[in-house]
């Protein structure tokens, strides 16, 4: 299931007139953004500004060091920065457009929400999620696309832009196609995504550089918490074939751990022979912060969003709980008998 603009040639017109003439342009993704919500973001950014628009991109919250490298990433606004906001509100009040990218829905965006809610530009969601909120006069989603930076391509594509393209919009969009791919090993890895890839690899990208940037550039606080976190935390359940890790507040601070060191841990877990599902819960200051992932046909996006106030694909998906860490470890613990029968009987 897709819903793209431009399959109607009134709404695809009217997009390239709103393009045609400088404007005033937000692109915002999601809290703690990941490689394809920042790749969606610097790579749109550099797209837009190539059509002499006046481009901002204002991230909800400050993003990790493993995509700190991406062009660009220098002139993005940390919403929940004391200095950046009042700037951020204005610029969000005074834009044209605004670009919501690799999110269904507005609560996505955390403290940014009202501003974005109650700003009068045009709205363009661009996404692969489930079940999207109905807020965006343009929509450019399918949620059986692997990355929210393939919808970009291929919307410019479908604009007849790709001319525009240049390599460091090239290599934003190959980064959170690689990210968000697993490294084209996830389900999601389709024909398209492959040629979209290659014909970015075409624009001078160095594709061993970026792989370096994103996975080779560990602190050894990380190695160290890692190692910690596979010897002491990892727990397999084989009897429902579901693995998890839970980490406190104070464990995170004893491994000096960073915004992005808990990033694909819980894949980890995935990997045990017979897993099915694996999960991660991380006490921060205000909730427990939950990723699940799976394998075949076990939907982690209904699980989550069913018990833990969360979404997004069938096959990864976040959450959350305002409980006690120890107390949201045990309502996943005791909801597992219920999901045996699905566990157990998946091919994997």
């Amino acid at each position: 299931m897709h819903q793209y603009f431009t399959d109607s040639q009134k709404q695809k017109d009217d997009f390239l007139v709103l393009l045609k003439e400088p404007k005033n342009i937000v692109l915002t993704a999601h809290q703690n953004p990941d490689g394809d919500a920042f790749g969606s973001s610097l790579g749109l950014w550099a797209f837009l500004k190539q059509l002499n628009h006046n481009v901002t991109v204002i991230s909800p919250t400050d993003h990790a060091d493993y995509i700190a490298w991406m062009p660009g990433v220098n002139e993005v606004l940390d919403f929940q920065d004391d200095k950046a906001q009042p700037i951020a509100k204005e610029l969000i009040e005074k834009a044209d457009i605004i670009f919501c990218l690799d999110f269904s829905s507005l609560g996505r965006v955390g403290e940014m929400e009202e501003s974005v809610k109650s700003s009068s530009a045009v709205k363009v969601l661009i996404d692969h999620h489930q079940a999207p909120e109905t807020f965006a006069d343009y929509v450019f989603w399918n949620e059986k696309a692997a990355a929210t930076c393939e919808l970009i391509y291929l919307m410019i594509e479908e604009l007849g832009l790709l001319k525009y393209i240049n390599k460091d919009v090239a290599t934003c969009l190959y980064t959170g196609i690689l990210t968000d791919t697993g490294s084209f090993k996830f389900d999601s890895t389709s024909i398209t995504v492959h040629r979209i890839a290659g014909e970015l690899i075409d624009k001078g990208i160095n594709p061993n550089a970026i792989n370096r940037r994103l996975f080779d550039q560990n602190s050894i606080d990380r190695l160290r918490f890692l190692g910690y976190a596979l010897k002491e935390k990892l727990n397999f359940l084989k009897e429902y074939r579901v693995s998890y890790f839970y980490f406190s507040k104070e464990e995170l601070v004893a491994y000096n751990s960073k915004k992005g060191d808990t990033e694909g841990l819980v894949n980890y877990g995935l990997s045990i022979s017979g897993a099915v599902m694996s999960a991660i819960f991380i006490e921060r200051d205000d909730m427990i912060k939950i990723s699940f992932r799976s394998v075949d046909d076990f939907s982690v996006s209904e699980f989550s969003r069913n018990h833990f106030s969360g979404g997004g694909h069938k096959n990864a998906a976040g959450g959350k709980s305002d409980d006690s860490l120890e107390d949201t470890v045990k309502k996943f613990l005791e909801l597992l008998p219920t999901y045996k029968e699905e566990l157990t009987s998946q091919p994997s």
